[in-house]
């Protein structure tokens, strides 16, 4: 494990230098690379030559909200990111998760949930590049490239998922016609009731596929039940590079 992950690259972005050190220090035990960028600022001019697996993003950046860094971070490069912030407000968790966050943990962490959070998010990545990642989906005219999480509308429009956005959607087309529980499309057994992480995940994907939101034709909510993806699938191999 430490040996595959001895190549991953994290980000911490983060202006308390004693929290950054603490976050450095656990994923170095865990043998994590690691860069701590002290601003916003730092972070957008190091993503220039920098190609992170991860970005670990406070929201109480000196220079810039957290969610706009996020977002621009979000233009630049396919990482993964997870929000490390104090606040706990519900209205800032689901913002963070709205604008393309993986995952959203509260300070103080406990350092060894923060790895498996970081750890969760880079299995998810991996599982894109793996298996049928050379697959693309199709269902009712969309196209699904699951190599580099561009979906294509009938219309022809391409749209860039975020990788949350992706892993979900990815669960679908791999599952189509079946209802799957939220613990399953969220890849964890222990969620809580009151985690709605699921349903604003859901709520974003649908908002890029359904014309209309009121009735949505492909994902199906079958409450006390879970998430149905009503959709026939069939799968074929990209095109070969010329």
């Amino acid at each position: 494990m430490k040996e595959v992950e001895s190549q991953k690259l994290i980000v911490i972005v983060e202006d308390d230098p004693d929290v950054a050190r603490i976050i450095e220090q656990v994923l170095n035990d865990f043998a994590f690379r690691t860069v701590w960028c002290r601003s916003a600022g730092d972070l957008l001019r190091r993503l220039r030559n920098l190609q992170p697996d991860l970005c670990i993003i406070d929201l109480g950046l000196p220079d810039m909200d957290g969610i706009e860094a996020m977002q621009r971070v979000r233009s630049q490069s396919p990482c993964g990111i997870l929000i490390l912030t104090g606040r706990a407000h519900v209205s800032d968790r689901v913002m963070g998760l709205e604008m393309g966050a993986d995952d959203y943990v509260l300070k103080p962490f406990e350092p060894r949930e923060l790895v498996a959070r970081v750890r969760s998010i880079l299995r998810r990545r991996e599982s894109a590049s793996s298996g049928q990642a050379r697959q693309i989906a199709e269902f009712a005219g969309w196209r699904f490239n699951l190599a580099n999480n561009t979906l294509h509308a009938p219309s022809g429009e391409e749209l860039l998922l975020s990788t949350s956005e992706a892993d979900l959607l990815r669960i679908f087309v791999n599952h189509p016609n079946r209802i799957l529980q939220r613990e399953q499309l969220m890849g964890t057994r222990d969620l809580a009731p009151t985690d709605r992480s699921i349903d604003v995940r859901i709520s974003r994907l649908r908002r890029k596929l359904e014309p209309d939101q009121d009735s949505p034709a492909f994902i199906k909510t079958v409450y006390g039940a879970g998430y149905l993806f009503l959709a026939s699938v069939s799968w074929m191999a990209p095109v070969a590079d010329q």
